[in-house]
């Protein structure tokens, strides 16, 4: 196959990001972002150097949908839940690529930036030294896990009508958990763990 007469670093990673929504981030490799892009394989190694190189170039392209900036007013966890939505909202659009925000975090720009404006909202609030590492860490976590439960085991799903029909004498408080579970949207499930996280965090707040 010819090689492209140009090949942009924002078109290698639209192609990326291509092949992981349809295939899954397993399903990335260099042969398949060269067939994304109708070239040879060997060609697109004159771009990128290796799939790593594709996976930061992929995370890039999506943080770059992430206002960084922090909002300049209200309270500290009302600024933090801010920007807990704009990743939300850009990385669950593309929930493959959330495990790259955590073997990327200290290379991509993005991600960076990201952490550097909650940890200054953080610093805002008296939340500095180890608890304010520990409190994005925390953010972190909920973020990436709540993106990944809505998109693999949503509460509306399958799951959770198999966990609400289980015997009541053997697991009552799952099944009625599950019950109500199934009435609850994406939305309010995203925003009430976030609210219960940042709860916890305030607590130890100077």
């Amino acid at each position: 196959m010819p090689r492209p007469r140009s090949l942009s670093t924002g078109k290698l990673a639209a192609a990326a990001l291509a092949v992981i929504d349809r295939d899954g981030l397993a399903g990335l490799s260099m042969r398949a972002v060269a067939k994304e892009l109708g070239m040879s394989t060997m060609a697109l190694y004159r771009y990128v150097r290796d799939r790593e190189e594709l996976e930061g170039l992929v995370l890039d392209l999506v943080y770059g949908g992430v206002d960084p900036t922090p909002p300049p007013e209200g309270l500290w966890d009302a600024r933090i839940e801010t920007m807990a939505l704009r990743m939300r909202d850009a990385f669950g659009a593309h929930a493959a690529i959330v495990p790259l925000t955590l073997t990327h975090r200290h290379a991509s720009a993005g991600s960076l930036r990201w952490g550097e404006a909650v940890t200054g909202i953080l610093a805002d609030a008296g939340i500095t030294g180890p608890p304010a590492a520990i409190a994005l860490r925390t953010l972190i976590a909920y973020i990436v896990g709540a993106i990944q439960l809505e998109h693999l085991g949503p509460l509306s799903g399958e799951g959770t009508a198999v966990i609400a029909a289980l015997p009541a004498g053997e697991f009552p408080h799952m099944a009625e958990t599950a019950r109500h579970a199934r009435h609850i949207g994406p939305d309010e499930e995203f925003r009430g763990g976030l609210a219960a996280v940042l709860r916890g965090l305030g607590a130890g707040a100077p």
